[in-house]
């Protein structure tokens, strides 16, 4: 179905998350903010309600008392979405239920799930028509963007989302994605290797479509760095979970643990590695700790106070943490993956290592703690790269133009 496009000046915006607000999706608050600051109408979106664990500060769970999140709805709101639009739109109705079957990978589950983003989408898009919303965005194309897919083409309205990962890629959210694409106006890639990734499931009259906007900070709005004032800080941040390499990052810290005595490493977050990661510390406990998962104050300001930020992962898009540090002005170590090398620029912005060569990851390591004028050269630099490129004004600048149906 095509497109209705809104009159000038009547965008009004529904940002859609799988489970939205969080302490893993404080980008996507930024990005809402900013766009309001713009005056960008824009009402926030859930499929399911955040955790308690994500909900960690006052300002997120403010955010989620304004979220309209779909399985919070009582079953009553179900089951009269079923029978009010089957009745006031019929071909509709089983227009969206045709597109719901068809839009799953093969299997007797992905079957099952399809009636369930079904019973979503319609529950979605009647509060979207109840609040005159004329434009739907999805960030991921994930399940929570099946859902955002089918109740935009059930209304007929502008759909896009944003695109982050190589997991958007991986089976079985990267068979769906070229339809996805095919059906959106634009598509936000956060780097150039995730829009690469994107053009491979598409024909290339859709690649004007695929738009690189960065994620974005509010950089005046970031702590200064401190740095630590007793041991040579590390700080390692993100979910506990195998993609995330933190085992490798253990032992490398480990073989430098008699050269450097005064070095501690930190982990921040949770995940389901936790028990396993702490269990292979334990015999440098004295210089490994586990934080659990923080809020995104305290985040910032454990990474403000530490000399080096290290993510030693084997998949990632463009890592939010990474930009957090680099714009605080604490070094950084990164695996040369995926978008990470147009952030950091390997000896000027930060230093970048083959992901899984531990003995590389300890030589980078091992400089940073021995040589302060190259962190502090690093640190500059990064400063530097971060606000010429990822600040969330100049994203939201471009989000906004392309909500307004600006190609670029």
């Amino acid at each position: 179905m095509p497109n209705r496009v809104s009159p000038e000046g009547s965008l009004r915006l529904a940002y859609l998350v799988s489970a939205y607000p969080g302490t893993s999706h404080t980008f996507i608050s930024r990005e809402v903010d900013a766009l309001r600051n713009l005056g960008v109408a824009v009402d926030t979106f859930s499929i399911k309600p955040a955790t308690k664990a994500e909900l960690a500060d006052q300002a997120l769970r403010e955010q989620a008392n304004t979220t309209f999140t779909v399985r919070k709805q009582p079953l009553v709101t179900f089951l009269s979405a079923q029978v009010v639009t089957l009745m006031s739109r019929p071909a509709r109705y089983f227009w969206a239920l045709r597109r719901a079957l068809a839009h799953r990978p093969p299997g007797l589950r992905p079957f099952g799930m399809a009636f369930i983003y079904f019973a979503e989408c319609l529950v979605l898009a009647r509060e979207l028509q109840r609040r005159q919303i004329t434009r739907l965005h999805n960030h991921f194309a994930n399940a929570g963007a099946i859902t955002g897919y089918l109740a935009a083409g059930l209304l007929d309205i502008p759909w896009s989302f944003t695109m982050h990962g190589i997991s958007e890629t991986d089976y079985p959210a990267g068979l769906l994605l070229g339809k996805k694409i095919e059906a959106a106006s634009f598509v936000a890639c956060v780097s150039y290797f995730g829009r690469a990734q994107a053009m491979r499931t598409v024909t290339p009259d859709q690649w004007n479509k695929l738009q690189v906007v960065r994620c974005g900070l509010p950089l005046a709005a970031l702590p200064k760095h401190t740095g630590s004032k007793s041991r040579k800080r590390m700080i390692c941040v993100g979910r506990l979970s195998p993609e995330k390499g933190q085992a490798g990052l253990i032992d490398a810290f480990a073989s430098l643990a008699t050269e450097f005595n005064d070095a501690e490493l930190i982990f921040i977050g949770d995940g389901p590695e936790a028990e396993s990661l702490r269990a292979r510390a334990a015999p440098l406990a004295d210089k490994i700790s586990f934080l659990g998962r923080l809020g995104e104050q305290e985040t910032l300001d454990e990474i403000a106070s530490s000399e080096i930020l290290v993510l030693s992962s084997f998949m990632e898009g463009v890592p939010i943490v990474l930009m957090e540090a680099m714009a605080v002005g604490t070094a950084v170590i990164a695996t040369r993956v995926a978008g990470i090398p147009e952030l950091v620029e390997d000896g000027n912005s930060g230093l970048l290592f083959t992901p899984s060569k531990w003995d590389e990851l300890a030589n980078c390591i091992r400089r940073l703690l021995q040589d302060e004028a190259l962190r502090t050269k690093l640190a500059r630099n990064g400063q530097k790269a971060v606000a010429g490129e990822f600040d969330i004004d100049r994203s939201a600048s471009k989000l906004s133009r392309l909500f307004g149906g600006e190609a670029s």
